[in-house]
């Protein structure tokens, strides 16, 4: 597959199948995100793969900040244990955090390109017959979920990735064409 056609059936994708994606089809999607363009070839990707309890103790910080919303206690417990289980089911979930540079103009670029190498990772599941949702949020920063991922002091977690076996391809969403978002100048 070439990266035109990778990057046109990429997907955001929410069902997979029951299959558990293992470390030797994960290893290569590391190798190709690894090659992601970054300035003074700092590498500041992290890569955390979660097994299943990780993944439901990711899933249960989660649920804890959802069961706010919750009506009553009997409500708030339901929905921090299905939020926990539906996390275990996944076939694979990446945590995907950045190191902290003490200098902001590095931080800057070392983001940016943690989060090119998140792209290459999900176009380089595509390619291997695979499928990811990146996922971001509030949570990241929930000392909970840190800690269910193994992520350290001095890194930030950037994008929380599922990966799978897709179960259904969603159809493409419109967009707006790019020649709208180009502007040329002399």
């Amino acid at each position: 597959m070439n990266v035109s056609a990778a990057i046109a059936a990429r997907r955001s994708i929410r069902a997979f199948t029951d299959r558990v994606i293992t470390r030797e089809e994960l290893e290569p999607l590391f190798h190709d995100a690894n090659l992601a363009p970054n300035h003074r070839l700092t590498q500041p990707w992290r890569f955390y793969v979660l097994g299943p309890e990780a993944r439901a103790a990711y899933g249960l910080a989660l649920g804890h900040r959802k069961a706010r919303k919750a009506t009553d206690e009997a409500d708030a417990q339901r929905i921090r244990q299905e939020t926990s289980d539906a996390h275990r089911a996944w076939p694979g979930m990446i945590v995907v955090s950045m190191t902290l540079n003490e200098n902001p103009e590095i931080r800057e670029e070392d983001y940016a390109a943690t989060l090119m190498a998140v792209e290459n990772l999900c176009l380089s599941a595509v390619a291997h017959g695979l499928g990811t949702h990146i996922r971001t949020g509030a949570i990241m920063d929930d000392p909970a979920a840190r800690a269910a991922a193994g992520v350290p002091e001095g890194e930030r977690i950037v994008a929380v990735l599922t990966v799978g076996e897709p179960l259904e391809m969603p159809a493409p969403k419109t967009r707006r064409p790019a020649t709208e978002l180009t502007h040329w100048r002399d």
